[in-house]
């Protein structure tokens, strides 16, 4: 029968093909599918930064960060910093004997890391309250720490000892670790921005020198080895007002002796929950590493280092993300479950971390980032008076107290007590930097001499642009709110352009100019506005705030609307769980447990397709702290059964489970509040069928 006919008969019949044609074809299949690999591979590795050549000169930022002092805060933002300043923040080193008595000021206490942590946050937090005492303290330690430089620039104690509960516990400090001096340099340039102080200058300069010497003859080694990038930061600092070439060489030799951040984040190397303490997944590490690629953009100018920025962020979303804005680290990176905790030194870590890349890339994602860790994580990690705080805060958080054997991945399981020194003293002295450093990175100049606001909060700028006198009031909720007013005041006419921030989130933004003409805004830019500005004139910006679920763990979901994130917060008993080791003058405190009052174990009901007939929006006027449970100025109604085999594990809440569940139980009402106003809470939901 011919060939032809027998194809007509049987159309889908497959005909044997010879075993020369069958390997042609597996060796084109092979060619083809190398060929793709390699092509893939040769463009990863063409977009992977690598080893460049540093600049003769810092490429330039975005933007530059005016001086400490340029912003100030107003409104509810000024409340944070006020309450801090009661808080801890002003009285730390009135009682806890690692600030009190540090070998940073002569004292016998321990003289490393804890009083440069402290003055981090409190030298910022002086200026920005205008409060007089606290701006005497920080003048006290400034001179002690100049007066006592040594002949070939170290700053402060040469072998300090450790903390007060490790003394004959835990090895001596090394004999002149560099990792401290990488702090207090930060703190000086501070000083040196609002005070104008001219010892500093030369005084940094002096440090360097000893670090870079040291440098030749000891390497990087343990912490110093992974935070190099702060180092960086301050020397870029100095060079920008010295120019001095020596400053580059510094920097490019402290990035090749120190941990290679650009491998870490181009493929994160620990993707699931750590198993044991590790240098490599520790979660501060990784908060102060991400500034790295942005550093060495300027370093190199090598354009791929603005794109590792952001896959930074990617990564460690992808393999430990969570509803707040941060990744799990409790100390270590601890993978996706929303019951793991993050270290508070990890929240004002990554802000300043992110605050740095945001100048450098000016790409919107960093702000919008940054709003969302400062604006939930960091409030919620602390009790609305600042008097406590803890170690490890977690998304879905349903009980605050001793457990013998905690979900966390390396530590103990009174890390998320709210207390004085819950676990470690290390966030006892560095959670202080948070509301200060955004106060001081509201605001922004931009490369044509203008200005942008980048972060929006309540706050006032005084500055000069291209020499003219700028007074900006920015009246606002934000980000309880949609509106912001920008009141500008020159004192004469003068033109520069103004940039404001267009959240990726956002839909329908408009800006209106005092003209009374409204331009549409581009969700994920910097809207430029220029123009000359005479006297006193407003603009008016609205950022229209749709709900947004995040998709967690198990398919499990987080509320969002705007920057805000939205959680059940549990009716809570609090009960004094101990004395503070160290007790303030004045009335005696307590570290506090927290224990649940309410069921929590709730599955939502959502129309993914159509939110706002799940989700309801209520609102008040804001009075007092925002943060305050009870005094939320805005909730989010949705309904939601409760779930019987969703039930608590190792002191937390047990996963959730894999979404859409099923329950028989009655539909409830649950009113969800702002992350940042709760301290027990469930902020990632299972869904419903």
């Amino acid at each position: 029968m011919p060939e032809e006919i027998l194809n007509e008969i049987n159309p889908n019949e497959v005909r044997p093909k010879s075993k020369r044609s069958l390997w042609l074809w597996l060796a084109a299949i092979f060619f083809v599918g190398a060929s793709v690999c390699l092509g893939w591979y040769l463009y990863i590795q063409a977009n992977r930064p690598g080893h460049d050549t540093p600049l003769d000169a810092l490429a330039a930022p975005v933007f530059n960060p005016l001086p400490l002092g340029s912003v100030m805060p107003k409104g509810w933002l000024l409340e944070q910093l006020k309450l801090q300043s009661s808080g801890l923040t002003g009285h730390l080193d009135e009682f806890w004997p690692d600030v009190k008595d540090s070998g940073w000021i002569g004292g016998k206490a321990e003289g490393w890391e804890r009083a440069p942590y402290w003055l981090d946050g409190m030298v910022p937090m002086a200026y920005l309250t205008d409060d007089a005492k606290l701006k005497a303290k920080a003048k006290r330690w400034v001179d002690y720490i100049l007066k006592h430089q040594t002949a070939d620039g170290w700053l402060g104690p040469e072998q300090g000892n450790p903390a007060y509960g490790l003394i004959g516990k835990a090895p001596p400090n090394e004999i002149r670790d560099p990792w401290p001096q990488f702090i207090i340099l930060k703190v000086l340039s501070q000083y040196e921005e609002v005070t104008g102080d001219p010892r500093i200058i030369p005084a940094m300069e002096k440090s360097m020198r000893s670090i870079d010497l040291q440098l030749d003859q000891r390497p990087l080694f343990n912490w110093n080895f992974f935070r190099w990038g702060d180092l960086v930061v301050s020397i870029y600092w100095l060079y920008d007002r010295t120019h001095e070439p020596w400053l580059l060489e510094l920097a490019a030799k402290a990035a090749n002796q120190g941990y290679n951040w650009t491998a870490h984040f181009w493929d994160l190397p620990l993707k699931h929950k750590s198993e044991k303490w590790n240098w490599v997944g520790h979660g501060v590490n990784n908060a102060m590493g991400l500034k790295v690629p942005a550093l060495l953009y300027r370093l190199t100018g090598n354009a791929r280092y603005k794109k590792l920025a952001w896959r930074a962020i990617e990564q460690l979303d992808r393999y430990h993300g969570e509803p707040n804005g941060l990744m799990s680290a409790d100390e270590c990176l601890a993978g996706l479950n929303p019951s793991q905790g993050t270290e508070l030194c990890v929240i004002v870590e990554m802000m300043f971390s992110l605050e740095n890349s945001l100048a450098v890339t000016g790409d919107v994602r960093f702000a919008d980032r940054l709003e969302k860790v400062a604006y939930n994580a960091l409030p919620a990690a602390c009790t609305p008076d600042y008097w406590r705080h803890q170690y490890v805060e977690q998304s879905n958080q349903v009980a605050s107290a001793y457990v013998e054997q905690p979900i966390y991945a390396t530590v103990s399981g009174i890390a998320n007590i709210f207390g004085l020194e819950p676990q470690y003293g290390c966030c006892t002295a560095n959670m202080h930097q948070g509301w200060p450093k955004l106060t001081s990175h509201l605001w922004m100049e931009s490369p044509e001499g203008g200005l942008a606001a980048v972060v929006y909060a309540p706050c006032v700028v005084d500055t000069q642009v291209q020499g003219n006198a700028v007074h900006i009031e920015e009246v606002t909720d934000y980000p309880f709110n949609e509106s912001l007013t920008f009141n500008v005041t020159t004192a004469r006419p003068a033109t520069f352009p103004l940039y404001f921030r267009v959240p990726e989130w956002t839909q329908g933004a408009t800006l209106k100019l005092p003209d009374g003409t409204i331009e549409s805004l581009k969700p994920g830019e910097f809207h430029q506005v220029s123009r000359q500005w005479n006297g006193t004139e407003t603009v008016l910006l609205q950022l229209p705030m749709a709900f947004k679920l995040r998709k967690g763990y198990q398919d499990s979901v987080s509320v969002e609307r705007g920057p805000l994130v939205f959680s059940l917060g549990l009716k809570t008993k609090w009960i004094n769980f101990m004395p503070f080791h160290f007790q303030p003058k004045g009335e005696r405190k307590f570290d506090w447990a927290a224990i649940p009052q309410s069921h929590w174990n709730y599955a939502l009901a959502l129309n993914a397709n159509d939110l706002n007939q799940s989700l309801t929006v209520t609102q008040q006027p804001l009075k007092g702290n925002p943060f305050d449970p009870g005094n939320e100025p805005i909730h989010v109604t949705v309904e939601g059964r409760q779930l019987d085999n969703w039930q608590g594990a190792q002191g937390a809440a047990a996963p959730p489970p894999q979404s859409p569940v099923e329950s028989t139980e009655a539909l409830e009402k649950l009113v969800l509040s702002p992350y940042g106003s709760t301290r027990l809470r469930i902020t990632a939901f299972p869904v419903l069928k």
